[in-house]
């Protein structure tokens, strides 16, 4: 165990290096959110309880995960065009760590384009529960751990085949995205579109993240999002940890 934490912590360290190097790339991957968010978002009407924002953003920061945690595995497909990643595989590092500290690095940049779409927000009326937003952020960056790790387990599958990956991420992608109710609510949706979204693992994601920002700390939606973002995490990291022993 030891061993695993040490080498968890250098393959984390070094995924993180070149985010510290360069942070603006932390804006790119917020294009696609940030179009939704100033194209979309003006065209929902205020709710009963104020902004419309308040309904709006914790599905935007969700979003920006979803993008961003998808798309982490062409990385991964870089490293193995170039030569890295096998000389990863023949360092004396553990192959769980390879895994596990690539995912965990997911969290950083979640964290901050979290932050930034906040900051962002905040002038035109969102408010945020300060202590709901610090346990949203754990729970988003759970849920990108998982995430992180299908991605990369994605890449491994596909191996030098990059229109493969993109394939699967886009196909898969907008799906989980409409479902989860990011943009639109289904509650009044049709009873087949409703069932589909109770098998998406991201709308109760979704559903915890509008309720901790909007100060709804104990509740079954924020228990039930935590318990689908832990599910998540674990089931990718499992995932993630097989293909990189297969690798």
């Amino acid at each position: 165990m030891t061993t695993l934490v040490a080498d968890t912590a250098i393959v984390f360290t070094r995924e993180l290096r070149p985010l510290l190097r360069n942070p603006f790339s932390l804006v790119f991957s917020m294009v696609q959110p940030l179009f939704f968010l100033a194209l979309y978002g003006p065209l929902l009407p205020d709710t009963p309880g104020g902004s419309a924002l308040q309904w709006f953003v914790p599905g935007i920061i969700v979003m920006s995960c979803l993008f961003a945690g998808s798309t982490t595995g062409s990385n991964l497909q870089y490293e193995m065009q170039t030569g890295a990643h096998e000389r990863m595989l023949v360092s004396p590092l553990g192959r769980p760590a390879l895994i596990v500290g690539r995912a965990l690095k997911e969290i950083v940049p979640v964290a901050g384009q979290a932050l930034l779409i906040v900051a962002i927000t905040l002038p035109f009326g969102f408010r945020p529960d300060p202590v709901g937003m610090v346990l949203g952020l754990l729970l988003i960056g759970t849920f990108s751990v998982g995430l992180g790790a299908l991605s990369y387990a994605l890449a491994l599958a596909s191996k030098n085949q990059e229109w493969l990956f993109w394939t699967v991420q886009q196909t898969l992608l907008f799906p989980l995205l409409l479902l989860a109710g990011m943009l639109l609510p289904i509650e009044d949706g049709p009873g087949w579109l409703r069932t589909l979204a109770a098998f998406n693992p991201l709308t109760y994601v979704v559903d915890a993240e509008r309720a901790l920002f909007n100060g709804e700390l104990a509740s079954a939606t924020v228990a039930q999002g935590a318990v689908a973002a832990v599910a998540v995490a674990l089931g990718g990291l499992w995932v993630g940890i097989r293909a990189m022993h297969r690798a």
